[in-house]
């Protein structure tokens, strides 16, 4: 059964869950794999740095930027090319604000961590993009979603390898995922056409 199918199954409570479930399941591999590959645990301390200048140049901007261009080729590009049998119009469409924001921070934080945090900083760059746009299976098969599914992987990756700095890419995941699920949520309510 395709997942789409089995997400139309679900009640909007079961959807939560379920979301929920997977990402707390991403930030518990990342805390267990941090506990056989790194050194000490301690070593997360080294990976959050508070620089406002990076946040707002290496996250902030370019999170506004890839969110800008992917929004120009939602309206510009037939709606066939973004369709994703329907998942985030299902996950984002008839959700809260408040909901959106604290699903899309925990995505963040959670894929963030494994995928940057410990991938990235054990196996390299390569691997861990690599592994985070194919763990966004639902695209394998959409070209233009898989495409843009690897540019933003590399590019965070990218700007990780950069700043050595997750709450950089925390920020700029946040940011992406949060301002695309806003922009579907109006889409759906009419807002924007």
């Amino acid at each position: 059964m395709k997942q789409s199918e089995i997400i139309k199954q679900l009640s909007d409570s079961e959807l939560k869950k379920q979301l929920f479930l997977s990402q707390s399941l991403f930030f518990i591999l990342s805390i267990l794999l941090s506990g056989f590959l790194f050194d000490k645990l301690t070593d997360w301390q080294l990976y959050f740095q508070w620089d406002i200048t990076e946040l707002l140049f290496c996250g902030v901007l370019p999170g506004l930027l890839i969110v800008s261009i992917d929004v120009l080729f939602l309206f510009w590009l037939s709606p066939k090319y973004y369709d994703d049998d329907g998942i985030n119009e299902r996950i984002f469409g008839n959700r809260s604000v408040r909901f959106i924001f604290s699903f899309t921070l925990f995505v963040a934080i959670s894929e963030e961590l494994l995928f940057r945090g410990v991938i990235q900083n054990v196996f390299g760059y390569l691997i861990a993009s690599s592994l985070f746009a194919f763990v966004h299976l639902r695209y394998l098969k959409k070209p233009v979603l898989f495409i843009s599914i690897m540019f933003i992987s590399f590019f965070i990756g990218y700007m990780y390898e950069r700043t050595n700095n997750l709450l950089v890419t925390i920020t700029l995941h946040f940011l992406v995922d949060f301002l695309l699920g806003m922009v579907i949520r109006y889409k759906k309510r009419g807002v924007l056409q």
